[in-house]
């Protein structure tokens, strides 16, 4: 009756949050970096400083997701779901929602994998807007769009 407040919700929701907010504080370093750029991008090359503002957004944000993917795997060898050498690896292919299915969760924790797996759609749908916004205001201040 109460499925939803079962240990598995509580801690997917719990760990989502978490992810959530390392997204968030990278997504504000992002920002500020952009800001800091924005101030000293060079009108004469305007190819390599666009090149380096999105590969700086770029390389946050991946080492953002990486991040995220190593509290997965963290809570997933520290309540038992899968066996610590394949904890990091399982949780990478459920947070890209990948799904290869050559490991299987031990059965109480299952529906941790769909939730890992909501939780990656939503961070990297987030990453894609903020190197969309990160481009857009980089186009406009270089004037190349």
């Amino acid at each position: 009756m109460y499925w939803f407040l079962d240990g598995e919700f509580l801690l997917g929701g719990l760990v989502s949050v978490i992810a959530i907010a390392i997204q968030a504080l990278v997504t504000v370093l992002v920002i500020k970096v952009g800001r800091v750029s924005a101030r000293h991008l060079s009108p004469r090359r305007r190819m390599v400083t666009l090149l380096i503002v999105m590969g700086v957004s770029g390389t946050l944000l991946m080492i953002a997701h990486v991040l995220e993917v190593a509290v997965w795997a963290a809570v997933y060898e520290l309540v038992g779901v899968i066996e610590a050498k394949d904890a990091y690896y399982f949780a990478f292919v459920n947070f890209t929602t990948l799904g290869y299915g050559d490991i299987l969760p031990a059965h109480r924790w299952r529906v941790l994998g769909p939730i890992t797996a909501a939780n990656g759609m939503l961070l990297f749908g987030w990453s894609t807007a903020v190197l969309f916004a990160v481009l857009s205001r980089a186009l406009r201040i270089l004037r190349l769009g």
